[in-house]
């Protein structure tokens, strides 16, 4: 397969999503925005994952010269049109909403670190999930959610947000949660902005906890979904063949 990224920053890595299509032997390629590399146009890729960021779908060029929302969310319109694989991760899963006709919303509780999420009824019917628990870890750092629109379906939710996984389409799926975290992306992220975090609540963990934490649950939990989704993918696209 062919898996394309779109970087929003430069410490906000793909972590287990290029790790799996690496395993895999997928081609991959990113587009790094923040060092003002334009977002594509058209659909090259099989895969197409939006990763997070500090902005909003909201935000605008005048607030971050190289984040352009509109062009993201027209590129995963096309994605999407194509019939191809399209993963929203935190601020990609907001526009991915958007993309689709939702709006973006503030999450009730803001979270930090890993949370226990909860696969809904729909979510232990989903073939993609199949290898999940109904409980499991998943890492968190947000303040926003995604937008519903008249055909999502709630996958996972946490106690403190209530749209961590969405299906948007049968290939399209939002990622609140942050399942590819590492630990080596987390030290990034508080050597970045860790000292102006200053916030605390219920499901904001300590720089420690972060760091101390062992992602590789999470990480293996989400390389089965994407095992899942490619494989019903790539046997689909024979069968069409």
């Amino acid at each position: 397969m062919r898996v394309h990224f779109i970087q929003q920053d430069y410490w906000v890595l793909p972590g287990e999503y290029l790790a799996w299509a690496e395993r895999n032997g997928h081609d991959t390629t990113i587009t790094k925005c923040w060092e003002h590399e334009p977002i594509p146009e058209t659909v090259s890729a099989d895969m197409l994952v939006v990763l997070g960021g500090w902005q909003s779908p909201a935000t605008t060029q005048a607030e971050c010269d190289y984040y352009d929302a509109e062009a993201e969310k027209a590129l995963i319109r096309k994605y999407v049109a194509a019939g191809r694989i399209v993963i929203g991760v935190c601020l990609g899963a907001q526009l991915l909403g958007e993309a689709m006709g939702g709006t973006f919303a503030h999450s009730p509780e803001r979270e930090i670190g890993p949370v226990m999420v909860r696969l809904t009824p729909a979510g232990r019917e989903d073939p993609f999930f199949d290898a999940f628990p109904d409980a499991f870890p998943a890492g968190e750092w947000h303040n926003d959610m995604p937008g519903l629109t008249p055909d999502s379906v709630i996958i996972a939710q946490s106690e403190g947000c209530p749209r961590q996984i969405i299906r948007y389409a049968r290939y399209a799926y939002g990622f609140q949660t942050h399942m590819e975290f590492t630990h080596s992306i987390i030290a990034a992220g508080l050597a970045d902005i860790g000292s102006r975090l200053n916030c605390s609540g219920p499901f904001i963990q300590t720089e420690e906890e972060l760091l101390d934490y062992d992602y590789s649950e999470m990480n293996a939990m989400l390389s089965t979904f994407l095992d899942a989704i490619a494989g019903a993918w790539m046997e689909e696209r024979g069968s069409a063949d």
